[in-house]
């Protein structure tokens, strides 16, 4: 009879302090980008599924800065169909805003609401939704424009 020495297979979860550590900035140009497709590559660097040490119930994500949202395009026919809904709770409360007018009015909003839709609704969205940082031109309050490498491919 062959014995063969018993392998112990341990899984270590990143502590609290490593995770806050190790959490990088990735900058983001909205120019000409779509906006589904780029919001589900800001939904990933939230949510830290680009990490090796991921784990569904941590919040291990990165920070995002994303510039000139208002240049962010939509495929299709969306600009002149796509409406956004809120409801005030109220008897006759519905409210319907078209992308037009939304993209006049808040652009960040547009892009907010596609990432925040992208992630799970938990405990967690909340503060991953705190490390995304949005501008509708340029910005140089979160480092410098030589600090900056294009995350984009």
């Amino acid at each position: 009879m062959l014995l063969l020495p018993t392998m112990i297979q341990k899984t270590t979860l990143p502590g609290a302090k490593e995770v806050d550590t190790t959490r990088k900035w990735h900058y983001f140009d909205a120019t000409e980008q779509v906006l589904g497709r780029l919001a589900s590559k800001i939904a990933i660097l939230l949510i830290g599924k680009h990490k090796r040490t991921y784990t569904p119930t941590m919040d291990g994500g990165d920070f995002v800065v994303v510039t000139n949202v208002a240049k962010v395009k939509v495929t299709g026919n969306k600009e002149e169909d796509k409406f956004y809904f809120r409801h005030s709770g109220y008897a006759a409360g519905a409210k319907t805003i078209p992308y037009k007018r939304q993209m006049e009015k808040d652009p960040t909003k547009i892009l907010e609401l596609a990432v925040k839709r992208m992630l799970d609704s938990n405990k967690l969205r909340h503060g991953r939704m705190k490390r995304l940082k949005m501008f509708v031109g340029e910005q140089d309050q979160y480092g410098t424009k030589a600090d900056k490498k294009a995350s984009t491919k």
